[in-house]
């Protein structure tokens, strides 16, 4: 539009000194110019269709388009294959694009496609007999460019390289954070995430292919896999891409010997990148969505998204908190479709608790979603973490974890920084352990949930930035241990505190005893009841004791 107007102000104030009745006629020229731009002016739609004529070859082999590991979530869990699950149809598309509209994102799941069109355009999509109808992202018609484009990752911000290290493996930097939410024990008993796999939706991941910070994750063969959506392409790794993406995955994979480990160190990852640093568009939606479809498609567990949409450069397509619903967002709609099909989907509530907006994002805002608050070291709400509940009256944020002057690695060093893009990936990594730990993988996501709020530390209580409290994830392991009647053998520890050595009494015979430091280290090992511990420094210590094929963790003091 401003092209436009310059060009034709200029050719105006040439013909200043023309003859009155030429200048009349071209002013009625430029008129209807102005007229018709304006009416050509082109807005995001999403173009919905009736159905999927090849639905049938989907069922007959599903195959063709889930992996074996997303139809075991859907058995596991009762879920069966319904016509979202199909491919989108091809010759729809297709048909799109002889209309002359570029089509480069679509969704099966809302099974549709996003264009740019003008008004007249809608019309013509919306009278297509293979169409449903059209939908625009618009909210705000009377919007447009802003002067300045939206700032993001308001309050994530990180700090200089820690890079003072310990001689073996320990938690370093992240030892307070992982004890916050109870999470240390979960480890000592075996449970780091092996096995399940989380994919990572966000900005890129610079230095993940080189850092040594992810050499494990590289080493071991966890990264499994990843596709950038906003360029269409396998950039993932690019050093111009933002780097959230990168300290997000560290705090939930990240490991440096001595010095830092993530909340799920051994779970696998695929890495998407769906969130354009630079702008904010609504086309994010849709990338995010299509990231979400792909990370079905490999059978991912966990979706951890530390991303939100309130505004965006063109003020057209702002949000409204009445619009924070969990229904009216795509974005919203689409996660709760991921939910739907049993994948664990974890996003943070956002930083906007001191900024005009206030209050929760979207996802965040989905009911289905779990959404993640930020604290501090103490406990008490991290002062940017957003405020629920959502605009329906659903309790957000779900539950916290820490988000202030979080650990975390970048490249080669470890690192801090606060936001709740980091309480967000810090959580999902602990529910990964919680998902390997528990001793059925057909337990309803919406039940594990549930449980992990009435475990965390205000409930029955909430607060509008803390939702339930932080998570405990090992009070967490513990109930299910009840709850399927695997009975807790019974171990008596004393004295506790101990000075020179510690009993252990067991109604079982024990097989083995395992001493952990504060740091998360094996210590001590022995298979004998009477453990002299005179050598230990004072301090806490956690013991795991096995009897066949059960184990308990216990605490106690050396004096």
């Amino acid at each position: 539009m401003q092209k436009h107007y310059f060009v034709n102000l200029h050719l105006f104030i040439s013909l200043k000194n023309q003859n009155p009745r030429n200048v009349r006629k071209i002013f009625t020229i430029l008129s209807v110019s102005f007229s018709l731009i304006a009416t050509a002016q082109t807005e995001l739609v999403f173009v919905f269709f009736k159905d999927k004529p090849n639905k049938a070859a989907f069922y007959s082999n599903p195959l063709s388009e889930l992996s074996q590991k997303s139809l075991d979530r859907r058995t596991n869990l009762g879920i069966a294959l319904i016509d979202q699950d199909a491919p989108i149809e091809q010759a729809y598309i297709q048909n799109i694009r002889n209309l002359g509209f570029t089509v480069t994102d679509y969704s099966k799941w809302l099974n549709g496609v996003a264009v740019n069109a003008t008004a007249a355009q809608i019309l013509t999509l919306s009278q297509q007999t293979y169409v449903d109808h059209v939908e625009t992202f618009v909210k705000n018609p009377d919007g447009g460019i802003r002067k300045q484009k939206i700032e993001k990752f308001k309050e994530f911000n990180h700090g200089n390289a820690n890079k003072d290290g310990l001689t073996t493996f320990d938690y370093g930097s992240a030892l307070d954070q992982i004890n916050q939410i109870n999470l240390r024990e979960l480890h000592v008993a075996g449970f780091s995430g092996t096995g399940i796999t989380i994919a990572v939706i966000d900005t890129g991941f610079p230095t993940v292919n080189t850092g040594t910070a992810y050499k494990r994750l590289r080493d071991n063969g966890q990264i499994k896999g990843g596709y950038n959506f906003i360029s269409k392409s396998s950039d993932i790794y690019n050093t111009a891409l933002n780097t959230h993406g990168s300290i997000c995955l560290g705090t939930i994979g990240g490991y440096l010997d001595g010095q830092f480990v993530g909340s799920a160190p051994d779970a696998d990852f695929y890495l998407y990148a769906s969130e354009d640093g630079a702008n904010e568009i609504p086309e994010e939606e849709l990338y995010w969505i299509e990231a979400a479809e792909e990370a079905d498609r490999k059978g991912v567990d966990i979706i951890s998204t530390s991303l939100g949409y309130t505004e965006f450069d063109d003020s057209r397509y702002d949000y409204t908190y009445a619009n924070m619903n969990g229904t009216t967002s795509f974005i919203a709609r689409g996660a709760q479709i991921a939910a739907e099909k049993g994948i664990f989907l974890t996003v943070s509530a956002g930083n906007s608790a001191m900024l005009q907006w206030h209050y929760i994002s979207t996802p965040a805002d989905n009911a289905k979603v779990f959404t993640i608050g930020a604290v501090t070291a103490q406990g008490t709400a991290s002062g940017f973490s957003s405020y629920g509940p959502n605009s329906a009256g659903v309790i957000k944020p779900d539950v916290s974890a820490r988000g202030t002057l979080t650990a975390t690695v970048y490249g080669n060093d470890t690192t801090s920084a606060s936001g709740t893009s980091l309480s967000n990936p810090l959580a999902a990594g602990g529910i990964a352990c919680l998902l390997q730990s528990l001793p059925s993988n057909s337990i309803s996501r919406e039940e594990i949930k549930a449980k992990l709020r009435q475990n965390a530390s205000l409930y029955p209580n909430y607060t509008l930035q803390r939702g339930y409290g932080i998570l405990n994830l090992y009070k967490t392991y513990q109930s299910y241990l009840g709850v399927t009647d695997i009975k807790k053998i019974q171990v008596k520890i004393y004295p506790n505190p101990a000075k020179d050595v510690i009993n252990i009494s067991s109604e079982k015979p024990v097989k083995s005893i395992e001493i952990y430091d504060v740091l998360g280290r094996l210590i001590k090992t022995e298979t004998k009841n009477n453990i002299n511990v005179s050598q230990l420094a004072k301090g806490n210590y956690l013991m795991k004791v096995k009897t066949g094929d059960q184990e308990l963790i216990e605490k106690f003091i050396k004096e």
